[in-house]
Order: C-alpha cells, then sequence, then structure tokens
C-alpha cells in the first residue's frame, strides 16, 4: 500500500505541475493579468443617497442602493474640456471644477488647466488663461476660486468674472505663495488629493489662508536629463538635506471681501515647519507648528483681531493662541491624514488623533484648554487605529479603521463620541476599506486577503449588503489556472522574546529531498508594513514567477514597522537601520534553521527604505546572506532630505555616531563575493543617483566587485519607457543566477 500511496502522489504532483501555467514577467508588468479592479471612485453628492460619475454621454446621478436608477445631465462642454482627467463639485454642487492638460511637477503636485461649469447657466469658463494653475480650489460658496500661477496666488470672482492678485512676491527659486516646496510635498503629504494644502478657504468663503515658503538659501540639487542631443540638459531642484537650511515658513491671512491682507501669523520659528492649516466651522484658522526636531507639535489659533504692527519690519502680525502642544521622546507622527477634526455640532470640542497612550487613537479634547476637562479616548486597546473616515455629526457615530484583531489585518468600526462599546462593521479577516457617503450612512466597502482579491459591495452601516459591484472573477481564475501558491503567514522570536512576522511563498509543490533558496522581499521603512493580510496584485505575480522557478519568497516586518504601538514604531530611533538589519538577519537565521531552507542560499531585495536594508544586510550581515539586490537605495543618511532623515535621527551635529554606524557606504569593505546589484533611475528627485554613485566609488575604493544598472532620465519609481520590465528582467536574471 506504501508503494501504491508514493506512485499515486508523484503521479499528482506531476499532474499539477504539468496544470500549472508559467507566470512570465509580461504577464506581471505589462498584461497585469492578476491586477484586480479596485471599484470605481464614488463621487457622493451632499444627500447621501446618490453619486455622479461622468462619460461621454453627460452626467450620471445614480442611486447608492440601486445603480439602475439613473438620472443624466448633459454637459455641454468645450471640445478642448471634454478629455478633463478630473472633476470636483462646488460645495452647494451648483458648479463642476474640470481639469484638464495635467503635467506633473513632482510626486504629487501637477500643472494643469482647470475650468469651471456651471449648472443653471450651462457654460464652461476657465480659471485662467495666462499660464497653467497648481492647487485650485472652488471657494464654498462657489462664488470664487483661488489657485497659484508662477508661484503666486490668485483669486477669480466667477461672478463678475475678475481676477485678484493676492501676492506678488512668487519668483522661481525664491518665493513660492500657497503651494508646498518640494519636501513639504514629499513628507507632509499626500493629503485632500494631491499634496500638503497650503491654500485654505474659511468656511464662510471671507478669509484665504496661505503658506508662503521662502527658499533662497535652500541648496539646489541637479538633475540630469540625456535627451539625444549633443548636451543633456540640467534642472535644479530646492532640496534641503540633513542639516542644511529649509524654507522660511510664513502663514498669511487674507480677507477676501475687503482684498486686504491682514498680516503674518505670529509664532512660527525660522527653524520650525507648518505642516497643515486648517479652519474651524466657525472661521477660526488653526496653524499646525512642528519644531525642527518634529518631537513638539503645537495647534495655534490665530486672532485676527488682534494684529500687531512691526515697526522694523513694517510688517502686520497676528496674534495667537494655544489651543494644543502635543510632544513625543521620539517624534510627533504627522504622517497621518485627518488627523484633526472640528466638530460643528459640538464647537466646544474638537477629534485629534494621537499616540499619547502608546497606541494611535482618536481623542476628544476641548477648545479651551483652560477648562481643565480632561481629555477623552474615544478608541482604546492595544491596537493602532489606522484611519479614520469622520463623524456622524447628527448620531454622534465615529467611523475607524483599526489594525484588528491582528497588527497584520485592518477592520472597520463604529464608535461613539459619548463613549462607550465600539461596534465592528466587518468580520472576516483580511483587509476592509471603506468609502462613506456624506451622511454615513452607506459606504463602498473593499475587503480583501493575502490570497483573494478585493470584493466590493455597497452596504449600510448596519451591515446589509445591497449590491455585489466587483468579484474579480477573472482574477480568481487566473490564480487557479497559473497555479499559484498560498501566501502563509508565520511568527518567530527575536532572543529578547519579541515576535516577529512574516509571511512567505512556497512553491506549490516541494520536494521532501530538497532544500530550497530563500529571497527577502522587504521595505521595513519607520510606521511601514508589508507583512499584511491583503491581495497584492502588482508585486506578488512576480513572486510566485519565482516561486515557480523553485524559490522561496519571505517578508518579516522589523522593529520600526508600524500597526503594532509607538514604542514597536519608535525604538529605532537615532539609528535608523541598527535593529532593523539585526532583525532581517535574525530572520534569515530563523529560516535557514528549518529542515527545507538552503542555509547557503538566502538573498535580500528592496527598493528605497528597503534598498538601504538590503545593502546593509549583505554589508553587516555578509556570513549569512548570499546575495543582495537594491533599488534607489539610501547608502548615506547625511545626503537625505532634512525632514524626513531629522526625524529618526536628528542632525549630524547632535548624532554622528548614528550617521556613522547606521549607513552602508561607510561598511563597503564588508562585501563578500560579486552577488550585489545596485540600481538606480538617474534624475531620482527623491533618492538621489549620488547616493548610489557614492556608494559605488566606496565599492571600488574597497576593490569589491558588483552588478549595477542605471536608468537616464527616469525617477523613483523607475515606471517610464519600459524600465519596469527592464529592471525586472533584470532582477530575475541576477535572482536566478546568483541564488
Amino acid at each position: 500500500m506504501k508503494k501504491i500511496f508514493v506512485l499515486c502522489c508523484c503521479l499528482w504532483v506531476a499532474s499539477f505541475l504539468s496544470a500549472q501555467k508559467p507566470v512570465t514577467l509580461e504577464d506581471c508588468f505589462q498584461q497585469f493579468k492578476f491586477y484586480p479592479q479596485i471599484g470605481k471612485e464614488f463621487f457622493y453628492l451632499n444627500d447621501g443617497q446618490h453619486y455622479a460619475n461622468i462619460d461621454r454621454k453627460g452626467m450620471h446621478i445614480r442611486d447608492i442602493r440601486n445603480e439602475s436608477k439613473d438620472s443624466l445631465i448633459k454637459l455641454d462642454l468645450p471640445d478642448n474640456v471634454r478629455a478633463f482627467d478630473q472633476f470636483e463639485f462646488s460645495d452647494d454642487e451648483s458648479k463642476l471644477l474640470l481639469r484638464t492638460e495635467t503635467e506633473p511637477v513632482y510626486r504629487h503636485s501637477v500643472l494643469a488647466n482647470y475650468y469651471v461649469y456651471d449648472f443653471q447657466t450651462k457654460k464652461t469658463a476657465p480659471v485662467y488663461k495666462a499660464e497653467k494653475q497648481q492647487f485650485v480650489a472652488l471657494s464654498p460658496d462657489a462664488k470664487s476660486v483661488a489657485f497659484v500661477a508662477g508661484n503666486n496666488l490668485y483669486i477669480k470672482d466667477l461672478m463678475r468674472d475678475t481676477t485678484i492678485q493676492v501676492t506678488y512676491t512668487g519668483m522661481k527659486g525664491l518665493t513660492i505663495n500657497g503651494h508646498p516646496d518640494w519636501l513639504y510635498e514629499e513628507e507632509f503629504s499626500p493629503i485632500d488629493g494631491e499634496a500638503m494644502v497650503a491654500t485654505r478657504w474659511s468656511p464662510d468663503s471671507k478669509w484665504l489662508a496661505y503658506i508662503q515658503f521662502e527658499e533662497v538659501e535652500v541648496p539646489e540639487m541637479p538633475l540630469t536629463q540625456y535627451e539625444n542631443g549633443a548636451y543633456p540638459s540640467h534642472t535644479f531642484i530646492k532640496y534641503p538635506k540633513v542639516g542644511e537650511a529649509n524654507s522660511l515658513v510664513g502663514v498669511h491671512l487674507y480677507h477676501v471681501a475687503s482684498d486686504v491682507a491682514v498680516g503674518e501669523v505670529m509664532g512660527i520659528e525660522p527653524t520650525d515647519y507648518v505642516p497643515r492649516i486648517d479652519f474651524t466651522p466657525n472661521n477660526q484658522l488653526v496653524v499646525t507648528r512642528l519644531n525642527r526636531n518634529q518631537d513638539t507639535l503645537d495647534l495655534l489659533i490665530a486672532l485676527p483681531d488682534r494684529v500687531i504692527y512691526d515697526q522694523e519690519e513694517h510688517k502686520n502680525y497676528i496674534a495667537t493662541r494655544l489651543l494644543l502642544e502635543e510632544t513625543d521622546p521620539a517624534y510627533v507622527d504627522v504622517d497621518w491624514q485627518s488627523k484633526i477634526t472640528f466638530l460643528k455640532s459640538d464647537p466646544q470640542h474638537f477629534l485629534w488623533a494621537s499616540e499619547r497612550s502608546g497606541y494611535q487613537h482618536i481623542w476628544r479634547l476641548p477648545m479651551d484648554q483652560r477648562t481643565g476637562e480632561t481629555p477623552a479616548s474615544l478608541t482604546q486597546g492595544n491596537f493602532d487605529v489606522t484611519a479614520f473616515y469622520g463623524i456622524n455629526e447628527k448620531t454622534g457615530k465615529i467611523y475607524y479603521q483599526a489594525a484588528t484583531p491582528t497588527p497584520i489585518d485592518r477592520q472597520i468600526w463604529e464608535g461613539d463620541l459619548a463613549g462607550g462599546t465600539p461596534r465592528l462593521l466587518t468580520y472576516p479577516l483580511g483587509t476592509h476599506e471603506a468609502n462613506f457617503s456624506p451622511t454615513f450612512e452607506y459606504m463602498q466597502h473593499t475587503w480583501s486577503d493575502a490570497n483573494t482579491p478585493p470584493v466590493v459591495a455597497i452596504r449600510n452601516t448596519q451591515i446589509d449588503t445591497f449590491r455585489v459591484i466587483i468579484k474579480n472573477e477573472r482574477v480568481k481564475q487566473a490564480l487557479l489556472e497559473y497555479g499559484f501558491s498560498k501566501k502563509e503567514f508565520f511568527q518567530f522570536p527575536l532572543e529578547d522574546g519579541t515576535m516577529l512576522n512574516g509571511w512567505m511563498i512556497r512553491p506549490a509543490v516541494m520536494d521532501s529531498a530538497r532544500k530550497y533558496p530563500v529571497l527577502f522581499d522587504n521595505y521595513g521603512g519607520p510606521g511601514s508594513q508589508t507583512v499584511l493580510n491583503q491581495y497584492d496584485g502588482y508585486t506578488d505575480p512576480w513572486r510566485q514567477l519565482l516561486a515557480q522557478n523553485g524559490y522561496v519568497i519571505v517578508s518579516v516586518d522589523n522593529r520600526g514597522t508600524g500597526g503594532r504601538g509607538s514604542h514597536f514604531k519608535k525604538c529605532t530611533q537615532l539609528q535608523l537601520g541598527k535593529l532593523e538589519t539585526e532583525d532581517q538577519i535574525a530572520a534569515a537565521r530563523y529560516l535557514a534553521s528549518l529542515p527545507w531552507v538552503d542555509a547557503e542560499r538566502i538573498g535580500i531585495w528592496g527598493w528605497s527604505y528597503g534598498g538601504f536594508l538590503s545593502t546593509s544586510c549583505i554589508l553587516k550581515g555578509n556570513e549569512t546572506f548570499k546575495m543582495a539586490m537594491a533599488v534607489a537605495p539610501v547608502s548615506n543618511w547625511e545626503w537625505y532630505n532634512s525632514a524626513y532623515t531629522e526625524r529618526y535621527m536628528h542632525t549630524t551635529k547632535h548624532n554622528e555616531t548614528g550617521y556613522q554606524e547606521n549607513s552602508p557606504i561607510h561598511f563597503a569593505e564588508r562585501l563578500k563575493g560579486d552577488n550585489f546589484l545596485i540600481c538606480h533611475g538617474m534624475t531620482d528627485d527623491n533618492v538621489h543617483w549620488q547616493q548610489t554613485t557614492e556608494m559605488i566609488n566606496a565599492l571600488i575604493k574597497a576593490n569589491k566587485q558588483f552588478e549595477t544598472y542605471y536608468y537616464p532620465n527616469q525617477n523613483h519609481n523607475l515606471d517610464g519607457n519600459n524600465a519596469t520590465m527592464h529592471l525586472f528582467r533584470k532582477l530575475t536574471n541576477f535572482v536566478l543566477e546568483k541564488l
């Protein structure tokens, strides 16, 4: 019987392997065969019952619960506006803001021509004809539109068809009014769909607040473009590195009706950041002030009735009062959307996201700290709130996403302003996301897990499902057709008892007589997570390709990553890369102890912070990792941007040891063999090509062999002109050759 069983197993394995269709790079990065549908973006209407979408026929107004109920509004648009790529309603839904002829600036911002369509008159008017605009915003009363052109701020009166120039100081490389510089866009964004908002309307449309950036002292970084000419062209971006001068920022308040520049808000020091400006429902300006070390954050309320004239500067300053001070021994995390929410139904309080309890939670705080009222934690427990969807002020219910029941899962909860026991709205393990209607009666709910592509449905907060929009049956069938292996989760302990989470993808059929090579696929940066119970239709298919070729692919979330509270996230402070590298080495040793792993063939790769980590591992873990691949890596933290690096490392003046001991460029002599590949885009405005060239210099000086691929005219994403396919073909071949 035993011989018959073995024979049956062999026949089953042979049958399975013959049925398993090989994954190709073209499947992954050209045809995107395993990339799922993720649902339409719902442009909800104010009534909370309907949403809008636009096609060639016009604008469709559909019932959320029954899509067949469709009212068509024909839009009489000029030919040059019909190709718009984005639309936005005014608050009263009387007008549409349409974006056309878009040009990317940096990673989030764009230049474009904007138009306003009036539903009543059925006319379309350009916002500005002289040049393309940035950060265009309709006023809440829909009578005006603010925009930035040529680094200056303007307001167009839509009723009178007149334009007022608010600022005159804007000049490239010197002063920016109303939109962020490179550093702010990269480090304090995205928010509100583009980059951080540096211009805000008050709810009554009478005030306009904006941030001014004086960047004359900020050093420039050159970028070279090779464009098939005799000489390459050069562009320069203002890029402050560690310890260098940042833009000097000032917050200004302008009174629209009287066309008066009231003044600049007091209390912003030359080294401070201003990552957010907001208005309360009763039109008070609130400024977020963050010190350069980023361990103290203040909320300041501007007092426009208390203006102080500075005779030396010939300038008006607006007095402020302190609303809140938030401190943290490491840093205050502002990279979290909707951090502050003001309440219309309760103007004496506001909602604030904070890690003060050791985990990210939502708090209710008084608008006047002098009352002595104790802040109330609306969410509680040993988990992080990972998104705040908002509040239904009629019912007092709040809606949020949390890393529950485990740090790798995401569930949606309903809480209450009055406290009490929260209610779970989503049950299966995996990742749940929601796009709520304005009235919070309905949501577009998306669920997936590591092995199941997203299912999108319309539901209400009573957990009734009205209809399933997307099932992704095509992708499910493709996963079966190509014989995808299941992504498996695991844990292992560090020496101090800390448990780390990981996942692995193994070959679909494993030979008990073989030992398998392992490739670590990691990021590992502060607050990030790669170990999530969520479908990945972009990179996982490539991992499956490697698994089909006999490799085990592994990812481990080291200390410093997110979803597990502030201590776990911030324990890497001042030594970025030390614990992360130690943890990846420990993970590799744990895998090496398993009977089916070839301990002599363990590799690692990563992109950006992951590239930094893979480089550190091949050098400091040269006895454990046989090979490494690094794409767009940081090699020396001294050369990365000021806001990001100083948040975690402070400056070299105050933490020289931290920089010296954790920048791979100082450990080039530790490379063993020739199994290191480093790739980079030559016009990367984020992690500069300099990081790789200097690493190469260090390796050459240490007489070490390596391979490098560089991509002219490519930025940090390496996603244009066939670069992605080219890169992943090289990565694949390098794994097959070196591992």
